[in-house]
């Protein structure tokens, strides 16, 4: 298939190198370029802790009784 395309200044410099180092035509080294660039994953999205406001204000200083509001009398 023949398409021209134009090929940022780096990507040039690369397939020049590639060309040179393993006497390759130019099509023969923007396919192996682009092969290579096909295997590479992505890198995995970071995990990020949502949180959200509920307008519920708690006082902890005292466990035992912020548990006791939050969850009802404890039962014996």
């Amino acid at each position: 298939m023949r398409t021209t395309v134009t090929l940022d200044d780096d990507i040039a410099t690369a397939v020049t190198e590639l060309r040179r180092e393993r006497g390759l035509g130019v099509s023969a080294a923007i396919n192996q370029l682009a092969r290579k660039g096909l295997t590479v994953k992505p890198p995995a999205r970071a995990f990020r802790q949502r949180t959200a406001r509920l307008a519920l204000k708690v006082d902890v200083t005292n466990v035992a009784e912020a548990l006791e509001s939050l969850d009802g009398p404890a039962s014996s």
